[in-house]
C-alpha cells in the first residue's frame, strides 16, 4: 500500500490519516483539510450529525473567553495547548486587538499547523507557534520561545480547549492540566473545555470512531465529573462549569445546544 503524504517544508505530513486539526478545520469551514479527513467528518457526523455546530459553539467561546482575560482581567500571555490550524479571530488576534503587546505561543503537534501558522505569524514578533507533544510540559516551557515570551512571573492564561479528550487515560488528561498549573504565577488561568455526553452509545461510537480513524491518535468522550476532576480545588470563575454556550454569552439568544454530547468546561484561576 502506497502511503499518501504531503510537504511542508521539513516536515512529511501523512495526508491519508485524518488529523483531528484538519478535521476541526473542515467543520469550521475551512479549506486547510484532506480527503482523508473530510471522509472521517462524514462517518462522525453520521454518529453525531451535531458536530458542526459543536465546533462552531466551540470557537466562539474560544473569542469570548480570550477577550473576557485580556479586557475584564488584564492577561497579557496566552499558552494555548493543541492550538489547531489558524483561523478567523485567532487568540492573538482577540488579544493583541485589546493590547497589542500581548503575547501568546500556540502548541501542536501537528506539522501543517506548524507550517501555516509560521507562515500566517511571520511578522508578528509577539506571537509564535511551537511543533511540541503537549504532553511534554518540561520541553514546552524550555522551548526558547516560550521562555522568550512568557514570563514565568506574570499570570498567565494557559488553554486547553477541545483538545483534552485527544489524550488516553494512560496520558492523564487531569495531571498534565495540574502539571501545568504548577509552572504559572499566582494569578494564572486555565481554561479547560472537552467533549463529555451523558449517553454511553455516544461516547462509545464516537471514540471507536476517532480512534480507528486516526490510527490510535485520540483519547475519549467523557463525563461532566472526569473534566471538573481536572480543576479540583482550583477557584472557578462563574457562571462556573457549563457548556461553552452557555460561559458568558454575547446574546440572550443562546445557540441550539447539540443533543447528543456538548463541549463543557470552564475558566479556573490560581
Amino acid at each position: 500500500m502506497v502511503r499518501e503524504t504531503a510537504s511542508t517544508g521539513s516536515h512529511i505530513i501523512d495526508v491519508g490519516t485524518p488529523s483531528v486539526a484538519r478535521m476541526y478545520d473542515w467543520l469550521l469551514g475551512g479549506i486547510e483539510n484532506y480527503e482523508s479527513d473530510r471522509k472521517a467528518c462524514a462517518a462522525l457526523l453520521k454518529v453525531a450529525p451535531s458536530s458542526r455546530e459543536l465546533a462552531l459553539n466551540n470557537r466562539a467561546f474560544l473569542r469570548r473567553v480570550v477577550r473576557y482575560l485580556a479586557k475584564e482581567r488584564g492577561i497579557r500571555q496566552f499558552l494555548d495547548h493543541g492550538s489547531g490550524l489558524p483561523t478567523q479571530d485567532n487568540v492573538h488576534q482577540i488579544a493583541q486587538s485589546i493590547d497589542p503587546a500581548s503575547r501568546v505561543v500556540y502548541v501542536d503537534n501537528d506539522p501543517i499547523v506548524l507550517a501555516h501558522g509560521r507562515t500566517t505569524l511571520e511578522e508578528n514578533g509577539r506571537t509564535a507557534v511551537i511543533h511540541a507533544d503537549m504532553r511534554r510540559t518540561d520541553d514546552i516551557f524550555g522551548h526558547p520561545d516560550v521562555e522568550r515570551l512568557i514570563s514565568r512571573t506574570e499570570p498567565t492564561a494557559a488553554l486547553f480547549v477541545s483538545v483534552l479528550h485527544c489524550l488516553p487515560d494512560g496520558d492523564d488528561p487531569g495531571a498534565l492540566v495540574r502539571g501545568v498549573a504548577e509552572r504559572l504565577a499566582e494569578g494564572s488561568f486555565l481554561v479547560v473545555c472537552q467533549l463529555v455526553s451523558d449517553r454511553a452509545d455516544v461516547r462509545q461510537g464516537v471514540t471507536d470512531l476517532m480512534e480507528k480513524a486516526t490510527h490510535g491518535r485520540w483519547g475519549r468522550v467523557r463525563e461532566k465529573h472526569e473534566v471538573a476532576a481536572y480543576l479540583a480545588g482550583m477557584d472557578i470563575i462563574e457562571p462556573g462549569l457549563v457548556d461553552v454556550t452557555q460561559w458568558r454569552p454575547d446574546s440572550e439568544v443562546l445557540p441550539r445546544r447539540p443533543e447528543e454530547w456538548e463541549e463543557w468546561g470552564g475558566v479556573a484561576q490560581l
